[in-house]
């Protein structure tokens, strides 16, 4: 079994698959376009390579490029719920790499009538980092279906998941976009895939992010990838949900109190008794 599983959006197990003409078109299925991860020392060439096999989870694909997770445009559908003031007869639009301050979020959810934006959703998407290089991989796979020369291809060439660095990575970036969409009072969501959250539980400070519920501004959806007969599917696996305070518990950062909210929490808890609790 080859240790790339799917190249170009193609498993790699389909054997009677036209390797040559997708290797030259270079064909990217959810961008809809050509594949945009290419060699630096060879721009010309794309890479291609969407998942791949490691380690202690042999046999299930590690997704290593982020555009895998556009596969049929589910996630964004999974996002729907989330805008909370869309309505029928509303136009659905999905924008990519908006500037918002924090930095830039992969993609935006809208909603819109007449032409007015009227709610909306970011969506950010985390693959996992890879260390070493894949390339002979692809090469020595590429040569076993006939296809081109894998000469120097040294599959024995160490590579690896950067785990540490891909969570960490992506929640100091959220730490600050969250607060961002959780001022507006919307929603973020983060897209990863299922072994990259059951990282974070166990490295991060995880036990308050629980199942997901809607007044949250910080929302998780995990993705497993599971083989069907012809290809590999995305199906999300399950939803969990923080806000901006709970990405920085996540980091075991220090919060800074909001004063304003505390004041007020205060005075309301003072007051509440038996004679204000409404009775029907």
């Amino acid at each position: 079994m080859s240790n790339v599983f799917e190249l170009f959006g193609v498993p790699t197990f389909k054997a009677n698959e036209d390797w040559e003409s997708l290797v030259e078109q270079q064909y990217c299925p959810y961008l809809e376009k050509r594949c945009i991860k290419i060699r630096k020392s060879q721009p010309e060439i794309a890479i291609g390579t969407c998942t791949v096999n490691h380690g202690a989870k042999e046999g299930v694909g590690m997704i290593i490029c982020p555009h895998r997770f556009l596969e049929l445009k589910q996630i964004f559908m999974d996002c729907i719920h989330l805008l909370t003031l869309h309505e029928p007869g509303n136009e659905l639009h999905n924008i990519a790499e908006v500037d918002v301050p924090g930095g830039s979020i992969d993609y935006v959810l809208t909603s819109v009538r007449n032409g007015i934006v009227v709610d909306f959703v970011g969506i950010e998407l985390q693959a996992l980092d890879t260390t070493g290089t894949l390339w002979p991989h692809r090469q020595r796979f590429l040569q076993e279906v006939g296809v081109g020369d894998a000469h120097g291809a040294d599959v024995n060439k160490p590579y690896g998941i950067n785990w540490k660095m891909t969570a960490k990575t992506i929640l100091v970036q959220l730490h600050h976009k969250t607060e961002t969409f959780e001022h507006l009072g919307k929603h973020v969501v983060l897209v990863l895939q299922e072994p990259l959250l059951d990282y974070m539980r166990r490295n991060f400070s995880f036990s308050h992010v629980e199942h997901a519920k809607l007044g949250d501004s910080m929302q998780f959806h995990s993705y497993s990838l599971v083989k069907e007969e012809k290809q590999y599917r995305l199906r999300l696996n399950s939803r969990s949900s923080t806000n901006a305070k709970g990405i920085a518990t996540c980091l075991g950062l220090q919060v800074t109190p909001n004063v304003e909210m505390e004041k007020i929490i205060t005075a309301l808890q003072a007051k509440i008794s038996s004679r204000t609790r409404l009775t029907l």
